[in-house]
């Protein structure tokens, strides 16, 4: 299923999928038990696991933590593969730490995620540390020089970010290798300010920094297609995941059925792709506007010809 030296966070486990959401309208135990053992069968090294709410369905925290202590041990029955908690409330990591058992899991889970507006990111860390868990760093929400934070504008933002919780880190015990960054990835479809060049641009720099060397590197492989013709959204995600195995990155939290392979680099759809998004640097003399029009010319262009 997954590529040499990529490891897949399965995210089918999530209100966003259809199977999910049913599962956890009906709070079907066995429902999330199917989900994780299609995607331990097809080689996911993590599950996911959110069950928050979307544009489409409602969720609030209290039925989430009501939910927890059946459907964890209920996952936990039938794989042994860690689960990655996905929630930005500490109230959420904790309910899920009181009723999952480390010793059941062949690894250490996730929690999912840091970033600088945390309400509770001492505590969070503190979660990290007490139960050995590894950790994914959203690091597009940037710290800024002056103190403040907002979203990153520059690959440099995300590099400092990403030493700032490396440093953070380190300090609690949590090594590197336990750390996994996501630079952020948004939909090629509404890009016109060249945000998917900042995630590959961002990869790169992070493997170019010296204090963040065994860093992992992830994203939401799903969100790029997003808006896409609906018979390019898979080819297009696995065109992207190429070129950003390339720039670095060796985890990706993904749909095992669909989209952790990626294509080969000579093919097409790859050097297309690579061709638009070079469409989307700046050249002298021109907004962000300019060049992110481009771009997104360029993008139609390639679903033109694919089609």
């Amino acid at each position: 299923m997954s590529h040499t030296n990529l490891k897949i966070i399965g995210e089918l486990m999530n209100n966003s999928y259809g199977r999910a959401r049913k599962a956890w309208q009906s709070r079907s135990v066995a429902g999330y038990q199917e989900l994780a053992k299609i995607q331990t069968d097809l080689g996911a090294s993590f599950l996911t696991l959110n069950i928050d709410g979307t544009q489409k369905l409602a969720v609030s925290l209290q039925e989430m933590l009501e939910f927890l202590p059946q459907v964890i041990p209920a996952i936990q029955e039938v794989t042994d593969l860690p689960i990655s908690f996905d929630n930005p409330d500490i109230l959420f990591h904790q309910e899920c730490l009181r009723h999952y058992r480390p010793e059941k899991a062949n690894g250490r889970p996730i929690l999912n995620s840091l970033a600088i507006s945390r309400q509770h990111l001492p505590e969070m860390v503190q979660l990290v540390k007490e139960h050995d868990m590894n950790v994914i760093v959203m690091a597009s929400e940037c710290l800024m020089p002056d103190g403040s934070h907002g979203s990153a504008k520059t690959a440099d933002d995300i590099v400092r970010t990403s030493l700032y919780f490396v440093s953070m880190l380190k300090e609690q015990g949590i090594a590197n290798d336990r750390i996994i960054i996501d630079p952020g990835l948004a939909p090629v479809a509404s890009d016109t300010s060249g945000l998917i060049n900042l995630c590959l641009d961002s990869i790169r720099g992070i493997r170019a920094e010296k204090e963040l060397e065994g860093i992992h590197i992830s994203v939401g492989l799903s969100n790029f297609a997003i808006g896409a013709p609906k018979p390019m959204q898979i080819p297009l995600e696995r065109a992207f995941l190429c070129l950003a195995m390339e720039a670095g990155m060796d985890f990706a939290l993904s749909n095992p059925e669909k989209n952790t392979v990626p294509m080969p680099r000579n093919e097409k759809l790859v050097q297309d792709l690579f061709a638009a998004l070079e469409q989307g640097r700046l050249q002298p003399g021109e907004s962000d506007e300019d060049a992110g029009y481009r771009q997104l010319d360029a993008i139609m262009e390639l679903w033109a010809d694919e089609n």
